[in-house]
């Protein structure tokens, strides 16, 4: 754990800063120190990374929040993300660099603009604002979330990952096996009643998203053992008839 002092010495984000994310709900602290100093973990450092790299990419913190609040919010998709926009951005500013250059030298290319369009690159982060950013779901999941303290979504989160677990006890019957379509339904209606109303579509999408590699597959196979989130998602998938 480290104090707000420390997080702003090893980023260089203010300490103002800091607190004013905790304000709007976009960084909150793992916990407090006894005299009531702001305490953050490897977990929360990780989503600070997160939000830095949003915000070099020029995304309105309202927005951020948006994306990595959302409980299929997937790190790795969106590291991948930004680090084409970031390659877009780079490549951009190479070609100001060398415009200026002409400019400078009085070369033949000083009447062309085409250095200043972006519109490739806001193209892009325009598609990925439109898949992490304000859908039905998510305003659902935000009705569903508010009054919960930090214990209660600890135990939520617990409780899901039980789920998998469970699915984990399943492998040897195979995935389409009565108890595990059982559990597919299980974890269908446990979405709908603590995220968002998790259609079939919905749940076939997250079962994809589960065994597509990243951070949601390492923690389902932590969860119930190597190979439960591709049995997870072969399982919804037969449920849901794709």
């Amino acid at each position: 754990m480290m104090t707000v002092n420390e997080v702003s010495r090893l980023t260089g984000v203010s300490i103002r800063t800091l607190q004013y994310y905790d304000k709007i709900g976009l960084l909150k602290p793992t916990g407090y120190t006894q005299a009531g100093y702001r305490l953050y973990d490897d977990t929360a450092l990780e989503t600070l990374q997160q939000i830095l790299l949003f915000r070099e990419l020029e995304f309105p913190l309202k927005e951020i929040k948006e994306m990595i609040s959302r409980p299929d919010f997937d790190r790795n998709k969106a590291l991948e993300q930004q680090i084409t926009l970031l390659n877009m951005k780079k490549e951009h500013l190479e070609n100001l660099i060398r415009y200026a250059r002409d400019i400078r030298n009085g070369g033949e290319r000083t009447m062309d603009f085409s250095a200043f369009d972006t519109k490739k690159m806001d193209e892009y982060a325009k598609r990925a604002r439109e898949q992490w950013g304000n859908t039905a779901e998510y305003q659902e999941f935000e009705e569903k979330s508010q009054g919960r303290t930090k214990e209660m979504e600890l135990e939520t989160a617990k409780e899901f990952m039980q789920l998998f677990a469970e699915f984990g006890e399943l492998k040897q019957e195979g995935p389409g096996a009565e108890k595990a379509q059982k559990q597919v339904r299980k974890l269908q209606d446990y979405i709908t009643e603590h995220f968002y109303t998790c259609s079939d579509e919905i749940l076939f999408s997250l079962g994809q998203m589960y065994a597509g590699g990243g951070e949601f597959m390492a923690n389902i196979d932590k969860a119930g053992g190597e190979g439960t989130a591709a049995f997870v998602a072969e399982a919804i998938r037969i449920c849901c008839g794709k």
